[in-house]
């Protein structure tokens, strides 16, 4: 399910029947919570494991079939604490450390910066004050929302920052936790996994925000085209996540040429 399909659920609730404009940049429709809550039951039933629509449905005490789960199935994902393909699910590293009580404060301001908008708004903002809401949503579209989902992007976008701890200095303000420098601070009990001495780095051991934005890549041979500016969007996010992981001197400035 992509954005959207995300958007034509929401307008069937409202009759729209004009058509409807189209997002260029990644946003949830549901906010953090409610992506935890799916972490969390598949968590308290499967652990590591996988499971379908059915299941992770009545889990959480929905009909898999109500156009709720699916947006909430779609945010999950964005967030980058789910995984899967179609009807089958699974929690990704940052899915199993938001449901870990020793990293879920390091996890919730991971899985916020993973989702696009919010990592746009976070770079563009940092160090300085949000605007009012309505200004705030100006900002939403021009970031490519389209202007139909800009109040709804704008609250989730809020519940969610409140959520991930990046208003704890007040809700003008996106101040960012602390986070370790590279990946999640295992508990004391937990040895690292992979990294070798040979430097070859296995999947267990990437960064959990480096290894969502992975998971955001279209796949090889996607008849598709992928969009200049969501193209953008995600070195630009890819950049910011280096710099957080690995801690370089000069940020990575990306930006789209004037002839794209």
């Amino acid at each position: 399910m992509d954005g959207q399909d995300e958007a034509a659920v929401d307008a069937g609730k409202d009759g729209a029947s004009e058509p409807r404009q189209r997002s260029t940049i990644g946003f949830p429709y549901m906010d953090l919570s409610a992506s935890i809550e799916l972490a969390e039951a598949i968590f308290q039933n499967v652990a590591g494991g996988e499971c379908d629509d059915d299941q992770l449905a009545a889990w959480s005490g929905q009909s898999s079939k109500s156009s709720t789960f699916r947006v909430q199935i779609y945010a999950a994902r964005m967030f980058g604490v789910l995984t899967g393909e179609a009807s089958r699910h699974k929690l990704t590293d940052l899915g199993m450390a938001v449901v870990d009580h020793q990293r879920v404060r390091e996890a919730k301001a991971r899985a916020f910066l993973t989702v696009p908008l919010y990592a746009a708004i976070f770079e563009k903002f940092k160090g300085g004050s949000l605007p009012p809401a309505a200004a705030l949503e100006r900002e939403i579209v021009g970031l490519g929302v389209a202007p139909k989902q800009k109040d709804r992007a704008r609250q989730v976008f809020e519940r969610s920052a409140d959520q991930a701890g990046f208003f704890a200095h007040g809700r003008d303000r996106l101040i960012q936790p602390g986070i370790a420098g590279n990946g999640f601070t295992p508990p004391p009990d937990e040895k690292p996994k992979g990294g070798g001495g040979d430097g070859g780095g296995g999947g267990d051991s990437l960064d959990p925000l480096i290894a969502a934005l992975i998971q955001k890549l279209p796949q090889s041979g996607d008849p598709k085209p992928w969009p200049v500016d969501q193209r953008v969007t995600w070195l630009q996010m890819t950049a910011m996540a280096f710099q957080m992981a690995y801690g370089a001197v000069e940020p990575i400035d990306v930006k789209k040429s004037p002839s794209a």
